[in-house]
């Protein structure tokens, strides 16, 4: 194998030396910046170029058929329809999803759709496209099939912004489901947080938290979220709760206004809590 070897590198020696000098050569080429190599560079490239596009003309002529161009054509139309009817799959399904809210409540319900997102990690507002000329005032609960949303803030004719649970400035009265302990919701700008809890409660994760009886804001039973975990302060005499939302905020698209007017003395101190 060694003498085969040795006898076709000596065979062909002098194409190999070509080989190699020719490649020391491009590479030189290559990395010389002076402006006579710079003009050679440039005209092989564009030689090189031409003669591909003359090749590529010649080949085409025998070998493309003008039919693949227009395949491609529509592949591509396609690819774009069927991502379009994906994007109104999902919507269905959220539709359909909130079309299974029970029929028993004793408030109505107004469809709305998120038009805007301003959620960073402090200030967490969304934007519908309902207002006051649909029946929509500030304080009303905003929810999807999932969970609340959040709370409206703002109102113009056509259209509301809401404060949703991502929002620092808002404090909801909750209550865990199970042991009916009650605490204040709160959004530290990470994670939904309910603060001083006594430790004397057996406090599990997984437990439901929802809207407390003491809130004058908020009708009592809507669903928020559960426990996701829970830590002891220092002395270890109080809890902090952390608090996992059933609704996903930050991809919200349709949501109801729930038609119910609290006091307006105490919806005017809450909502100024809030802000």
């Amino acid at each position: 194998m060694l003498n085969f070897l040795r006898r076709f590198i000596y065979q062909f020696k002098e194409y190999f030396l070509l080989v190699i000098l020719i490649v020391i050569s491009l590479s030189l080429l290559a990395s010389n910046e002076k402006p006579e190599i710079k003009k050679i560079r440039t005209f092989a490239l564009g030689s090189f170029a031409a003669v591909n596009n003359l090749l590529n003309f010649f080949t085409g002529v025998f070998s493309t058929d003008p039919s693949i161009d227009q395949l491609k054509e529509e592949n591509a139309k396609l690819m774009l329809e069927l991502n379009r009817l994906r994007k109104q799959g999902v919507e269905n399904q959220n539709l359909r999803n909130m079309l299974s809210v029970p029929d028993t409540s004793k408030y109505d319900l107004i469809a709305a759709d998120v038009i805007s997102k301003l959620v960073n990690k402090i200030q967490g507002n969304i934007i519908l496209n309902k207002g006051a000329d649909d029946g929509i005032q500030v304080g009303m609960p905003v929810l999807n099939s999932n969970g609340l949303v959040g709370i409206i803030s703002d109102v113009t004719e056509n259209f509301s912004v809401t404060k949703t649970l991502f929002n620092s400035s808002l404090n909801i009265a909750v209550t865990v489901q199970n042991i009916n302990v009650d605490g204040v919701l709160s959004w530290n700008g990470n994670e939904l947080i309910i603060k001083n809890i006594p430790t004397t409660y057996e406090i599990k994760v997984g437990e439901k938290v929802e809207t407390s009886d003491f809130s004058t804001l908020l009708p009592p039973n809507i669903p928020i979220g559960v426990i996701s975990k829970k830590e002891s302060l220092a002395l270890g005499l109080l809890h902090t709760i952390y608090v996992k939302p059933f609704a996903d905020i930050r991809s919200v698209s349709n949501v109801y206004v729930l038609k119910v007017v609290p006091s307006k003395q105490i919806n005017q101190l809450e909502m100024n809590l809030m802000k």
